[in-house]
């Protein structure tokens, strides 16, 4: 299935946003975690599309790898006030963040509960039991996000930017990887949005 986020089609509207963190809602920092508050830094206009999917979406999630905190790079606490803070501001720009839900765990670990594993997305479908899956679009930057959501049965948008991982997005695509929209930044994908007015 692909859709098509810019035609008029009054049948189409995701229920719940899904949203990757690192390279979608704050700056990457290249070979390294933010560890620290002042390491954070939103991606250009991110507070300005978070504002709008705020009346487009009933439901906004964020789920996020952080391998940082298993690797010793980080605390849980800090990654927490992180997070309470990246909310904090969020909602002083008109947006919402409705839940974060992070793994801790390294790629190595066995059935750990990083992206793609579905952990994270049942972890919100159990807190707030009206998330549809099918009525659902999962927003990252990485391979992992996009396979996250299309296991899901989701829509999927890629943010373009992640040039680590162009050789593995290839291989990915020509396995059978499902990308419906890409766009270079949150803020485009939110424009995009605008063009189909909510129910």
């Amino acid at each position: 299935m692909s859709y098509n986020f810019g035609a008029t089609n009054e049948s189409l509207f995701f229920q719940t946003l899904f949203l990757d963190r690192d390279g979608v809602i704050n700056e990457r920092l290249p070979g390294d975690y933010v560890a620290h508050w002042e390491e954070f830094q939103f991606t250009p206009r991110a507070l300005e599309a978070l504002a709008f999917f705020s009346t487009y979406f009933h439901r906004i999630v964020v789920v996020t790898n952080q391998q940082g905190i298993g690797k010793g790079k980080m605390s849980v606490g800090q990654l927490e006030q992180i997070h309470e803070k990246m909310v904090s501001e969020i909602q002083q720009s008109g947006g919402r963040i409705d839940a974060v839900y992070y793994c801790p765990d390294l790629s190595n670990t066995p059935n750990n509960c990083r992206k793609p594993a579905s952990g994270m997305a049942l972890m919100a479908q159990n807190e707030f039991p009206e998330i549809d899956f099918q009525q659902s679009v999962m927003v990252g930057d990485s391979v992992s996000d996009i396979e996250f959501g299309q296991n899901l049965g989701m829509a999927t948008v890629l943010i373009e930017g992640k040039m680590d991982e162009i050789d593995k997005l290839e291989h990915a695509l020509r396995n059978g990887l499902r990308i419906d929209q890409c766009f270079a930044s949150l803020w485009e994908f939110a424009a995009e949005l605008m063009k189909t007015p909510p129910r």
